[in-house]
């Protein structure tokens, strides 16, 4: 996948990396705040959860107990880093995109505090048409920097579930 096909956002977070990790992966359900734009399946919303390890996924659950897989893991390295694939209900059998999340832990300028950045890029939107549901029409480079705001506001909301244990 291509360097011009991703959303690239990072946030360094008060907390070291194995704790940004476990809030990202086991706390999800907690911090992710669906988007009406970016849903995953038409008109629903629901809880997200990792099931842990390569070959898990990333589920979406439904208060009437239904779900839908998001994706499957690919890589699993806490406390360092994540990849999974990543697709909508309206994709194609063979429409996906991917998802990187690394986790690097940083020089607190004062020595004090624990800080890692959280870098998330998101591969493959050059694949989705613009047409396409899930693209809304909007023009790639449109679509990536709306997708990016979104990531930007949930990396936030990560940051706030990290400081709790």
């Amino acid at each position: 996948m291509t360097d011009g096909s991703r959303v690239l956002v990072a946030l360094r977070v008060p907390v070291p990396a194995a704790r940004a990790f476990t809030a990202f992966t086991d706390q999800i359900g907690q911090w992710w705040q669906p988007n009406g734009l970016f849903q995953f399946t038409d008109g629903r919303s629901g809880t997200l959860a990792f099931e842990p390890g390569v070959g898990g996924r990333l589920v979406e659950t439904y208060a009437d107990g239904s779900s839908f897989v998001v994706g499957e893991i690919r890589v699993w390295e806490p406390p360092r880093r994540l990849v999974l694939s990543w697709r909508h209900a309206s994709f194609a059998a063979d429409q996906e995109t991917e998802l990187h999340v690394r986790f690097d832990e940083v020089d607190d300028p004062g020595g004090t505090v624990p800080r890692t950045r959280v870098t998330v890029e998101h591969f493959g939107w050059d694949g989705i048409p613009p047409a396409h549901a899930a693209r809304h029409g909007f023009p790639l480079a449109t679509f990536q920097l709306r997708f990016a705001e979104w990531w930007r506001t949930l990396l936030r909301r990560l940051a706030d579930a990290s400081r709790e244990p």
